[in-house]
């Protein structure tokens, strides 16, 4: 039978890449850009001559291209400037995509414009020290790309969302200070400022939230917060040390919240009760075990 173009170019590839390896030139290293991936089966093929011009393209590498808005054949075409005419950008020309696109280095880049993203990655054709060409690998990652931006856009909104949150309950905090201050009766003003402090705990973690992308709380910087804040609503804050022992690390917000409010509660329960008067030290002991934590206050 007669051999396709397609198996030609193929065989012929690796004849080149054969001879190269023998004496010692491939492979090249990482060259331009980072590689993100090993080349699959499914990669469109382009082969390029010395001058950068398309010799050979395989047919995922024709739909890669139509992807891309070429709407006629990539079949003797300067691949670099053509794909540069592609991406439609402002501004100075991508030397990353001149370099891999025109054969000239081996390496990585992307093209991407409206309709899709690829991936280039060459690979030059070196005979006797003289570059006779390169192969040109294309891979359609825009599915990848438009995960990864989803993914990013909801941890921006999830981390707004914690922002308001905490806002919001700065601003009722503020609130019932003030009408604690207002109120004569010492057991509803007391009543309030529980509440503005049950309701400043939740916030700290929800501040927490709002400066990461993860779902974790950093419960020990909580816990600092939390011992600050106390100490500064005490009469005796000079008078007062706070000591902690061992370490919460990352919690889950479901399980920091409500810790944070039982912690908040035995921290003033101690201050306002056991060291009303006397005493120096209040100490917070935290014993990690495999699947649980210890927290002891005293």
């Amino acid at each position: 039978r007669s051999e396709g173009a397609l198996e030609t170019n193929y065989l012929e590839a690796f004849d080149a890449l054969a001879l190269m390896a023998s004496e010692g030139q491939f492979p090249q290293g990482h060259g331009v850009g980072r590689i993100s991936s090993p080349p699959r089966v499914g990669d469109g093929l382009l082969r390029i001559d010395e001058d950068g011009v398309v010799v050979f393209a395989s047919p995922n590498a024709v739909s890669a291209c139509h992807r891309l808005g070429l709407a006629f054949g990539i079949d003797g075409q300067h691949l670099a400037n053509t794909l540069m005419r592609l991406t439609r950008r402002p501004g100075p020309a991508n030397e990353s995509l001149m370099l891999v696109a025109g054969g000239r280095a081996s390496g990585e880049t992307e093209v991407e414009n409206a309709g899709a993203v690829m991936t280039l990655r060459s690979i030059p054709l070196v005979t006797g020290g003289q570059r006779i060409g390169a192969l040109v690998l294309l891979r359609d990652i825009s599915e990848l790309r438009r995960r990864e931006n989803a993914l990013l856009t909801k941890d921006a909104t999830i981390r707004e969302i914690h922002h308001r949150v905490k806002n919001n309950l700065q601003t009722v905090s503020a609130l019932l200070r003030l009408q604690a201050r207002r109120i004569e009766d010492p057991g509803a003003s007391q009543a309030l400022n529980e509440a503005v402090r049950r309701i400043a705990s939740i916030a700290l973690v929800h501040e927490t939230l709002s400066s990461s992308a993860d779902s974790s709380v950093d419960f020990d910087d909580v816990l600092d917060r939390l011992v600050n804040h106390a100490l500064e609503l005490t009469p005796r804050l000079n008078e007062l040390k706070i000591s902690r022992s061992g370490s919460l690390g990352s919690l889950e917000s479901r399980i920091a919240t409500p810790l944070a409010l039982v912690i908040t509660e035995l921290i003033y329960n101690s201050l306002e009760h056991g060291l009303e008067s006397e005493g120096s030290k209040l100490e917070i002991q935290i014993e990690r075990a495999d699947k649980s934590v210890k927290v002891v206050i005293s």
